[in-house]
């Protein structure tokens, strides 16, 4: 596994910029929130932005994946919409291009997935209604991933109409298992959902997992916090990852700390050698290696 870091948690510098500085601290990953002012996949320029980025992350030695939360690239007003379960047609059918534009960059700068989510349920429509509209939108964003190669990791997010692992595997069977369609983690949203014991509740979907966002929360309560500030218990998890193969970047997403970018980077560098335990998973460095 390799630690890496979220460009949502990066404030008050051109991501473009950080990314030397990430690498010299020891992050080997890189997760790109598609967005104003980093990369914008409805930019003229996209083709030019793209060729930069892919040229800063191999000068910096780093992976990618792509993430698709931006809160208001769609809508200046309403964060996070539309989305795949909004009540219009058009508007979901906005959702469906940007995501389709998202797996375009993705298969352009080589990244490891398109990590996406449902969205709020934010009308009266029954559950039949709203998994037809999530699952309609969403097939045809894996048809156009399967079509370019790239790989969709999705989110189960807290509020939202997918929000456990329990929800993430009854969309996985509603869709008939599709191969592209694989498991974005965010580890600290399974702490936030009392999916407890960890470990135990992500081993059957862990070969799954295509994607980690690694941070620290509590019980009922979705705000991510800086490492070791919470109550979440990673080094089980993390185990669990490597036991099912998992070779991935470790992202770290502290949004809310993103002022103190660079502080927060050291600390959670820091913190991730201490806190992971003797179990710890090093960047590039399996669990075999490890143990040995």
């Amino acid at each position: 596994m390799q630690l890496g870091y979220s460009t949502n948690s990066i404030g008050d510098i051109a991501p473009l910029d950080a990314l030397p500085v990430l690498r010299d601290l020891g992050y080997r990953s890189l997760a790109i929130t598609l967005d104003h002012h980093v990369l914008n996949p409805f930019a003229p320029s996209l083709a030019a932005e793209i060729g930069r980025w892919r040229q800063a992350l191999a000068a910096a030695g780093m992976a990618c994946v792509i993430e698709t939360g931006a809160r208001h690239l769609l809508d200046p007003v309403r964060k996070h919409e539309p989305t795949l379960v909004s009540p219009h047609r058009e508007d979901r059918l906005r959702r469906v291009e940007f995501l389709c534009r998202a797996v375009d960059v993705a298969a352009e700068l080589r990244a490891g997935c398109v990590s996406l989510w449902a969205g709020v349920a934010a009308d009266s429509a029954d559950e039949e209604t709203l998994w037809g509209r999530l699952t309609d939108g969403l097939a045809a964003v894996l048809a156009h991933a399967s079509a370019r190669g790239v790989v969709i990791g999705f989110e189960p997010e807290p509020g939202m109409f997918i929000d456990t692992l329990t929800r993430y595997g009854q969309l996985v069977e509603r869709l008939g298992r599709p191969a592209p369609l694989r498991l974005t983690l965010d580890i600290g949203h399974m702490e936030c959902m009392g999916e407890r014991p960890l470990a135990n509740v992500l081993a059957p979907r862990a070969g799954d997992v295509v994607n980690v966002h690694v941070d620290d929360m509590l019980a009922c309560r979705h705000e991510h916090l800086p490492l070791g500030s919470g109550t979440v218990d990673l080094e089980p998890v993390l185990a669990t990852l490597g036991q099912a193969g998992y070779r991935g970047g470790l992202h770290v997403e502290l949004p809310r700390q993103s002022h103190r970018w660079l502080e927060t980077a050291r600390q959670s560098k820091k913190v991730s050698g201490l806190f992971f335990g003797p179990r710890a998973l090093l960047p590039n460095q399996s669990l075999s290696e490890k143990e040995s």
